[in-house]
């Protein structure tokens, strides 16, 4: 479908973005406005022996430009729930089919190393850091943080829903997940999405393993020195009994317990730095889409030569006087003036095949230029916010390495210098 043809309108359209530099030098939602996510708050829904109970989060926007007069009010708080962000993602997603849109946080709690719901305060929290992470995203994007619909979600707190549904994206979504579940074998696929889609894949692969294996570290470690208050226990238990060694015994033990006690704030950091590489699992996810949108052109192009050569075949056994039911029942030929009609109306109709072909075309060299810019720009992203992460990560195993460490060091100190 071209953009002309969609029910969906984009809000507005910034200058032609033609190269990365113009990609990163366009004015974003994010220069003029600060966007926060200040808390969470647990609602239910129901009678009182049926309770439906769900978070909603509090978005805070402050205009800091003056003259900025894109939205409505230069201080505003609103209250939304996660299904609410989900429209607003699925509707960029459909409304922007070339863009990498930023993704949500998980819905469920995926790599976990213990377990947790969707109504522990840990995960709320997480979860409350992750959508403001994708309200930013969308507000530093140069096309989908200046659409109306997204600025009305950070403002509009009444009929917002009923607006959004009135756009028609929940029917050109439907339309896209019938066109992708239909297999079909691209005559030509283009070599540069093919590349992108496969390394979506792999990405999403290798970021899943790690976080898999992660899961799995961090669970044996926590336990590993949990158990170390086992030690403190005993030392402390054992300096009572102890005249000389009781000092030395009992600073052990405090040593013992710290190990045990630190592993808690480690957990915790490291879990916020999973949740950054998370962001990347289901950005590989969206990079994939969006090798699945041009695919999906890419196939509407094709059947549209399909349909072309079908018609042009037609038009032959229409000239050849072999088009009519009888002719071909019967044999023999049409009568002239049968050929002369059927061959006109198939005329305009190849016109109109190839002018859709030729629409086709352009659509699809449009989506390409578009979705290369958006392509080259997530690679930029991903490297530097995948390096800073993975650093922090190590960075973490580092310092929390060295504080065990130096608690041992200074437990065998305690041990050395008793009497």
């Amino acid at each position: 479908m071209s953009a002309e043809n969609s029910p969906i309108k984009p809000s507005r359209s910034p200058r032609v973005i033609e190269t990365i530099e113009d990609y990163e030098s366009q004015d974003t939602l994010i220069k003029h406005v600060d966007i926060s996510i200040v808390e969470s708050e647990k609602r239910a829904n129901g009678t009182l022996h049926v309770r439906d109970h769900y978070t909603v989060y509090l978005i805070d926007l402050k205009v800091t430009d003056p003259d900025y007069n894109l939205v409505q009010s230069k201080i505003s708080t609103i209250w939304r729930r996660y299904t609410e962000f989900e429209q607003i993602h699925d509707y960029l997603l459909v409304t922007y089919p070339h863009c990498i849109v930023p993704p949500l946080p998980e819905k469920k709690v995926l790599y976990a190393w213990r377990k947790s719901d969707t109504t522990d305060p840990e995960f709320v929290e997480r979860r409350r850091a992750g959508l403001e992470n994708f309200l930013l995203r969308v507000a530093s994007h140069p096309i989908l943080g200046l659409d109306d619909q997204f600025i009305n979600f950070l403002q509009q707190e009444h009929g917002w829903r009923e607006t959004i549904t009135d756009s028609g994206y929940l029917l050109q979504a439907e339309n896209k997940i019938k066109s992708l579940s239909v297999s079909i074998r691209l005559k030509k696929p283009d070599p540069e999405i093919e590349s992108v889609k496969n390394y979506g894949k792999q990405l999403e692969t290798n970021l899943g393993n790690f976080l898999y294996t992660r899961s799995k570290i961090i669970e044996k470690n926590y336990a590993l020195c949990k158990l170390h208050a086992n030690y403190g226990k005993l030392f402390s238990e054992w300096s009572v009994i102890e005249k000389d060694m009781g000092d030395g015994l009992q600073k052990a033990g405090h040593y013992f317990d710290s190990i045990a006690e630190g592993i808690d704030a480690v957990a915790e950091d490291e879990e916020q730095l999973a949740d950054q590489l998370k962001e990347y699992l289901f950005y590989a996810a969206a990079l994939q889409q969006l090798a699945h949108n041009h695919e999906a052109m890419q196939r509407a192009a094709e059947a549209a030569h399909d349909t072309l050569e079908s018609r042009i075949q037609e038009r032959s056994r229409a000239a050849a006087g072999k088009a009519g039911l009888m002719s071909r029942l019967f044999g023999g030929t049409d009568p002239d003036i049968v050929r002369d009609q059927t061959t006109r109306a198939l005329d305009a109709r190849i016109l109109l095949d190839q002018q859709n072909i030729a629409q086709a075309k352009r659509d699809l060299e449009e989506f390409s230029k578009k979705a290369a810019i958006e392509i080259e720009h997530f690679q930029k992203q991903k490297d530097k916010d995948l390096h800073e992460s993975l650093v922090g990560f190590i960075s973490l195993q580092v310092k929390a390495a060295k504080k065990n460490l130096q608690a041992w060091t200074q437990i065998k100190e305690c041990l050395q210098n008793m009497p």
